[in-house]
């Protein structure tokens, strides 16, 4: 997963993506964002951009609440 392509893909496209990452490979947001080396600051505010919050009780993104 290259970060940069991340960074311009459609944040509904980087949802769908990091959720499958979460669920597969990686057993928190901690593990996939070092595992991935991504910027957290990007990534929370792209997924609260679109309505979305990391769950740690799930391990995904889901619509907040």
């Amino acid at each position: 997963m290259d970060r940069l392509l991340l960074e311009k893909m459609d944040h509904h496209m980087v949802l769908s993506i990091l959720n499958e990452k979460l669920r597969l490979e990686c057993d928190n947001l901690t593990t996939l964002v070092s595992r991935y080396e991504l910027d957290t600051h990007w990534l929370t505010e792209s997924m609260t951009h679109i309505g979305y919050r990391y769950d740690a009780t799930s391990n995904q993104f889901k619509p907040r609440a």
